[in-house]
């Protein structure tokens, strides 16, 4: 009996433990996964509305991996024209619903590094629209941002 016994248990729990694994969900990516360019953008500070990006000779892409996030925006004169401009920054970030949190990590404006910002999300397709206050106080940093962003390659 007790031969019988042992090997029926190994085979009813490896049956088990795999029945188990094949119908776990994996974790669902981010619908934010991949690059995405900066096309347009606002700042609106005490009322007044300023379009701020992107300017005339400069682009910016955005990166998303499942819980990272990375930006980098550089002229297109690769360095060479009068006013060279290379600014990066990256950091953690967390989407539940269309609230999108970041944890500013790494910044090049190395006064902005460890903070956190909330936004309001939305996605549609290939476009992506991010809203809401950035607040630094030691920085007199305090004002709204709305920007726009498009998938670029896959």
């Amino acid at each position: 009996m007790k031969r019988l016994f042992i090997p029926s248990v190994i085979c009813a729990t490896s049956f088990l433990a795999i029945t188990l694994f094949a119908n776990s969900n994996p974790p669902k990516p981010s619908p934010l996964l991949g690059t995405w360019k900066l096309i347009s953008s606002k700042l609106i500070s005490k009322g007044d509305t300023t379009n701020t990006t992107p300017p005339a000779g400069q682009e910016m892409i955005k990166v998303f991996t499942n819980s990272q996030f990375s930006f980098f925006t550089h002229d297109l004169n690769k360095g060479k024209g009068e006013k060279p401009v290379f600014s990066a920054g990256s950091g953690t970030y967390t989407l539940q619903g269309n609230v999108y949190k970041e944890h500013l990590v790494f910044c090049s404006f190395r006064d902005w590094e460890n903070q956190d910002f909330t936004f309001t999300m939305t996605i549609k397709k290939d476009t992506i629209e991010q809203r809401g206050i950035e607040r630094i106080e030691n920085l007199g940093v305090d004002h709204e941002i709305v920007e726009t962003y498009v998938r670029v390659g896959n």
